[in-house]
């Protein structure tokens, strides 16, 4: 039976409950709708609509319920709608006429909205974690490259010579962002809608408020029409998840462009890669190709969701029982690609010599070249030039080395020349933030204090006491 029966003089076709039917997606917020529908319980105890003896059976038939769950000995009907249809069920089977008042002064959409709440405030902790842990990874090998380098690059071109602990570093700070983010969007989720009913409150004399608190919610709604019908939270959600699926792929792309033969930065660990089927030398980095490919499925549920929320008018539409399932893949997503690519770097060998070597290239060095004239009181857009035209004349075919050209100017001359040297570019990055050996150490213990302090923060959420 399902629970709007009552309006209907027959059963629903069994098309239309295969259409829209969220069971297999939704199931799993069974616990958090266990954990709500106490709360519920409790509140309504509290206020008179349920006595004692009530409240109690109500409450021993929901912790039946998650003790059948946890088993996996529940059975789920051929009625059961959703979850929350199900543990209604079960529970009113189990409490008799008890249980046929859990669902007083409460309506699927403030229910359903509450345990979504619930789930997204412990999974984005889940997911910070994942990205805590990603970064502690990078940081380690930051440490462990001591003053290893390689070519800074823009446009995909050589640029200038940069520590390899700071291009790691780079990706370690986006990903700091990301879980700012991530801890942000739990901050503004964390609002109880619970007691907001359909859409309009009730005329029982509930407890939100009670309930809010019950529930570890740091406030309840302001509004019953906004409660039930925001899904703001998980359109926030994703895209805080959809982000930290970009700087992955990111990472994802240098890794394929690092253990390419072309250029040879990274040896890929053989648990962390794979191989061809057909071609017997391959090692293929299927982690960050994947990493890269899925944040493109990010990127389609976010702006998916949001397609969806653009044409809904107030209060609860059922369009909005499309907001689970794209929230729960990229939560699972990100924290399957964080484990896997955390694993794939941890391992990865970084052939420092390569980069190295790359990075030793004289052009490298141009910029240098630029500010010394600069230091030596030439403005900067001729010493451009100058640079520009020795540079262009040494690649000339069967043009001098730039070295014997920097040698043979003289606003260069020497010392010039002692620029072109193998490492001496990158010792030259001086500036705060910078890539020199100087502004690098600096960063790691900024970077390290960093990630203690968002540690602290995830464990202050995770703190007994503390709501998930």
């Amino acid at each position: 039976m399902t629970l709007w029966a009552g309006r209907f003089e027959g059963g629903p076709a069994d098309a239309l409950l295969a259409f829209t039917s969220s069971l297999d997606v939704d199931r799993r917020m069974a616990g958090d709708d266990l954990v709500g529908s106490r709360a519920h319980v409790r509140g309504l105890a509290r206020v008179g609509l349920l006595d004692a003896d009530e409240a109690a059976a109500v409450l021993g038939a929901l912790d039946a319920v998650e003790s059948e769950l946890a088993a996996g000995t529940f059975v789920f009907a051929p009625g059961d709608e959703d979850v929350h249809t199900a543990v209604e069920r079960r529970v009113t089977e189990l409490a008799g006429p008890a249980g046929a008042k859990l669902h007083t002064g409460r309506s699927r959409n403030d229910q359903v909205a509450t345990d979504l709440r619930l789930w997204c405030k412990r999974e984005l902790l889940v997911v910070s974690e994942a990205v805590l842990a990603f970064q502690q990874v990078l940081v380690e090998r930051a440490l462990a490259a001591g003053g290893a380098y390689l070519p800074g690059y823009t446009h995909l071109q050589r640029a200038q010579p940069v520590l390899l602990a700071h291009h790691l570093l780079a990706h370690g700070w986006a990903l700091a962002r990301d879980v700012d983010r991530l801890l942000d969007a739990r901050r503004r989720l964390d609002v109880s809608p619970l007691g907001a009913g359909a859409l309009a409150g009730s005329s029982l004399p509930l407890d939100p408020d009670g309930v809010a608190a019950d529930l570890g919610f740091a406030a309840r709604f302001e509004n019953s029409l906004d409660a039930v019908s925001d899904r703001d939270f998980v359109a926030e959600s994703l895209f805080a998840l959809t982000l930290l699926g970009v700087h992955l792929s990111r990472i994802g792309e240098e890794v394929v462009l690092w253990s390419s033969d072309e250029v040879g930065f990274l040896g890929l660990d053989d648990a962390w890669s794979t191989g061809s089927s057909m071609l017997p030398q391959k090692k293929n980095p299927d982690i960050a190709e994947l990493a890269r490919g899925r944040s493109g499925r990010l990127i389609g549920h976010l702006t998916g969701l949001l397609a969806t929320l653009k044409g809904l008018p107030l209060a609860y539409n059922r369009d909005l029982q499309e907001d689970k399932e794209p929230l729960f893949d990229a939560v699972e997503q990100m924290v399957l690609a964080l484990g896997a690519l955390g694993g794939l770097l941890a391992t990865a060998t970084f052939r420092t010599e390569v980069m190295q070597e790359a990075a030793d290239g004289p052009v490298v060095a141009a910029t240098d070249l630029a500010e010394h004239l600069v230091a030596g009181g030439m403005p900067f857009r001729e010493a451009h030039a100058v640079v520009g035209g020795l540079v262009r004349a040494s690649l000339e075919p069967g043009g001098p080395p730039l070295a014997e050209l920097v040698g043979g100017h003289e606003q260069l001359g020497p010392a010039g020349v002692a620029l072109l040297e193998p490492g001496a570019a990158v010792l030259r990055r001086t500036t705060p933030g910078g890539a020199g050996p100087a502004p690098v150490a600096v960063q790691l213990e900024r970077f390290q204090a960093r990630l203690d302090a968002d540690r602290a923060r995830v464990g202050a959420l995770r703190a007994p006491g503390v709501a998930p």
